[in-house]
């Protein structure tokens, strides 16, 4: 029997890796006060704009999505509102160091809080931003994680992910983490393996590991033979898997009984594009715009531009982009309100339509860009055919103004209501079936959290039946319906999938090759 100490987490990026275990640390210098806020004030100054032109040079060095990705954390760094607090308190008698250090202690707790995944993972960029602040401050030295090294903890920057040498192998296994930080988005553009929620990983004075991120999202310390003999048969088989996946990732998504199926990609920001090939897929299922509000609210010349660039990627073919999706457990300054219980409270449409004067401004964008190519529009979390029918309002006031049609406007499927009652939004385009909420609302387990993800089953037949329910009730109202949940890239949800009926899935692009290969596989009952 395998001696060796293993412990599971949620796969964020896939693959397999082997080498040394390196925890996670940054070099830690001590801060010298000079008891003058003038001088104080002027040194957080110059640590703020020291710290800004390494961003940029970074940047200048950096790949298209790395890029952008600084380009976020330098927006946010010159935002004068996230460094005030800190310059009010050195002004009250305190020190730089700390003051900074409690400003964003506040910005990050509230992110850490946040429910959605992306707008929890922005927390991440804010340590990063601490950091290096703070080293700029103590006149620290970046350090270099040991290339090819296994790297754990509790959450990874990235700029630490940046400043690792990936070119020989290695992983990152968090004890907390997210699949929707930059990270994340980073990992699986690389193909560097990544878990979370490793919630009890200590690796001690442990000398290797073994991470499998692809088949059984589990991380194996000090392995012995056993351990090691059985983690290279599953590598092995991956690895045929996904050859094998790749070799016919340019050939549409055809089952085994020759039905005809769409594939389309998720993208939860523009450089997502980067990674697909626009002949791979069948367009843009899922379009998120959250990212556009993560810091603050964005302008509609920004929104347009995120907009035009995938347009103009996919080349004529479909893409959908949802509205934003945010709430109170989303926090936009300006535009999100706390509530009690936020998962059940104002967020999505219930949002947009409470504050229209930020929603127009989206809606403008969109309109505009229609004009680039294939645009669908899809609001989330509606519930009653009410909500529906104001946002077309918005739309339709819009596009008087602006002398435009009004594109396709379709709906989110992720509220166990509306898939109960399909047959009352026969006025949409289109149902996106959405997942991942749709799950959680049924099984009332939260997908991200590691200790109740045994539940967190999108197979499940009570949700099955759900989506089964308005697979039914968009073929009786002759209303093209997808699905476009992370089930729909899991390989092991598609045989289910589509034996309820659907027809058309929208993967993330990392999932892209398994899901049309697991299509193949399947043979659809009649």
């Amino acid at each position: 029997m395998s001696s060796a100490r293993r412990f599971t987490g949620i796969i964020a990026a896939r693959g397999f890796a082997e080498g040394p275990v390196a925890e996670l640390g940054g070099a830690v210098a001590r801060y010298v006060p000079s008891g003058d806020a003038s001088r104080e004030a002027t040194t957080l100054r110059a640590a703020l704009a020291m710290a800004s032109a390494q961003l940029s040079g970074l940047m200048a060095l950096a790949s298209a999505d790395a890029a952008d990705m600084l380009e976020f954390q330098l927006a946010m760094l010159e935002d004068e509102s996230l460094s005030q607090p800190a310059f009010d308190a050195i002004v009250a008698a305190t020190d730089a160091s700390t003051a900074w250090g409690n400003a964003l202690e506040v910005q990050i707790a509230i992110y850490d809080a946040a429910k959605d995944d992306y707008f929890r993972a922005r927390a991440a960029d804010l340590r990063d931003i601490h950091d290096r602040v703070s080293r700029a401050l103590s006149g620290a030295v970046d350090t270099r994680p040991p290339a090819g090294a296994i790297l754990t903890g509790d959450d990874i920057t990235p700029s630490q992910f940046l400043a690792a040498d990936w070119s020989k192998g290695g992983a990152i296994v968090l004890r907390r983490g997210s699949a929707a930080s930059h990270v994340a988005m980073l990992a699986r553009a690389r193909g560097v393996p990544m878990l979370i929620g490793v919630a009890d990983l200590r690796a001690g004075s442990t000398i290797v590991g073994l991470v499998d991120a692809a088949t059984a999202g589990s991380i194996e310390l000090d392995p012995d033979s056993a351990a090691r003999a059985d983690f290279n048969a599953r590598r092995a088989t991956n690895d045929k898997a996904m050859h094998e996946a790749i070799a016919t990732l340019a050939t549409p998504a055809i089952s085994a009984d020759g039905s005809a199926i769409a594939v389309s990609v998720n993208i939860a920001e523009p450089t997502d594009v980067d990674s697909v090939d626009i002949t791979h897929c069948d367009g843009v299922g899922l379009m998120r715009t959250e990212f556009l509000y993560s810091s603050c609210l964005p302008s509609e010349e920004t929104q347009y531009r995120a907009y035009a660039r995938v347009l103009d990627w996919a080349g004529g073919k479909p893409v959908t982009i949802r509205t934003v999706d945010a709430g109170g457990d989303k926090p936009v300054a300006g535009f999100t309100v706390e509530e009690a219980n936020p998962f059940l409270g104002l967020r999505g449409i219930r949002l947009a339509l409470a504050k229209p004067d930020i929603f127009r401004v989206q809606i403008r964008a969109l309109l505009r860009a229609q004009a680039l190519g294939d645009l669908r529009i899809m609001f989330p979390m509606v519930t009653v055919i009410g909500e529906f029918a104001a946002a077309a309002a918005l739309f339709a006031d819009e596009a008087g103004r602006l002398g435009v049609p009004v594109p396709p406007l379709g709906i989110m499927i992720e509220v166990p209501a509306t898939a109960i009652s399909p047959e009352l939004f026969a006025g949409v385009a289109f149902f996106s079936i959405g997942s991942n909420d749709l799950t959680q609302y049924v099984m009332a387990a939260a997908r991200d959290n590691a200790a109740v993800a045994a539940l967190n089953d999108p197979t499940h037949p009570s949700v099955l039946r759900l989506i089964e329910s308005a697979v039914r009730g968009a073929a009786a109202l002759d209303i093209p319906i997808s699905l476009c949940g992370d089930a729909g890239g899991d390989p092991n949800s598609i045989d289910a999938l589509l034996n309820t009926g659907l027809r058309s899935l929208s993967v993330a692009p990392a999932q892209l090759a398994l899901a049309k290969r697991a299509v193949a596989a399947v043979t659809i009952r009649p």
